[in-house]
């Protein structure tokens, strides 16, 4: 019997090695088996959109060029899986998430470009548009809201924007009264302006800060906030900042429904005063 070498011994040797150190060496696939326990948790739903992300991807693999080229329907059909795949960013591996986003972002350009374009044509006809400029001549008094009441009556439903629109061109036109920028810098020094801010707190709860300014200075003349506005509310906050006696001639407010008894506030201060 003849004894084997001391090359074929050193083979044995060396493979023998190889396959222990490949057993006790960390697996490089420990993250995919760790990814595929994951995968038995999750819904059956949310797998197939994956599947099928993944599926077209792949496809676009396939084809025969050096890059791959995305064309609009791949486009969309990613934006789509990305829409109802919660897991898309990890599905994704042609694209990047941030050109995912950036796709996103294009689409909603474009929409609202071709949403805000100007209308070359005036949806009203010629006829509503004369007699809204009529009405704005001889009503100097009129303003939008007034004329579009009198348009309803006619049973013709025009927005107040639209008629503001045209009552600019006719009025300015003709000259008449002062215009808005005129009144405030007459009357500013007698002139108060409030609103509601909304803000949040350190534990992300709503907090509305009330404000009385000064127009001609500035000034704070009042600050409140509270969680919870009411009319109530709003209405003992104008007393509290009138409670010296100083109240404005005029008082610029929103139409918010917590600002409806600011007048009736207003009021009651100046006989106070």
């Amino acid at each position: 019997m003849r004894l084997p070498s001391v090359s074929r011994i050193r083979t044995w040797v060396l493979v023998g090695m190889e396959r222990l150190w490949s057993q006790l060496a960390p697996r490089r696939q420990a993250g995919e088996i760790v990814a595929v326990a994951v995968d038995a948790g999750r819904s059956p739903r949310e797998l197939v959109l994956e599947n099928a992300v993944l599926r077209h991807q792949v496809n676009v693999l396939r084809r025969h060029s050096k890059r791959p080229k995305l064309h609009l329907v791949d486009r969309l059909k990613l934006l789509v899986g990305a829409r109802w795949l919660p897991s898309w960013r990890r599905a994704m591996v042609l694209v990047q998430p941030e050109t995912v986003l950036r796709w996103h972002r294009a689409g909603f350009r474009r929409f609202w470009r071709r949403r805000s374009r100007p209308r070359k044509i005036s949806p009203l006809p010629r006829e509503t548009i004369n007699l809204i400029r009529d009405m704005a001549a001889r009503g100097r008094l009129w303003g939008a809201e007034r004329i579009r009441g009198e348009l309803l009556k006619l049973g013709i439903k025009v927005s107040k924007r639209t008629i503001q629109k045209y009552m600019r061109g006719v009025r300015g036109r003709r000259g008449g009264g002062q215009s808005w920028a005129t009144f405030v810098k007459n009357h500013s020094e007698r002139m108060w302006a409030c609103d509601f801010i909304q803000t949040h707190d350190l534990l992300f709860r709503q907090v509305y800060a009330f404000f009385i300014v000064h127009l001609a200075s500035r000034r704070v003349v009042h600050v409140a906030a509270t969680r919870h506005p009411t009319e109530a509310w709003t209405t003992q906050q104008l007393r509290n900042a009138t409670m010296d006696g100083e109240a404005p001639a005029v008082l610029l407010r929103d139409r918010d429904a917590n600002s409806a008894r600011h007048s009736t506030a207003r009021r009651r201060a100046s006989a106070r005063r």
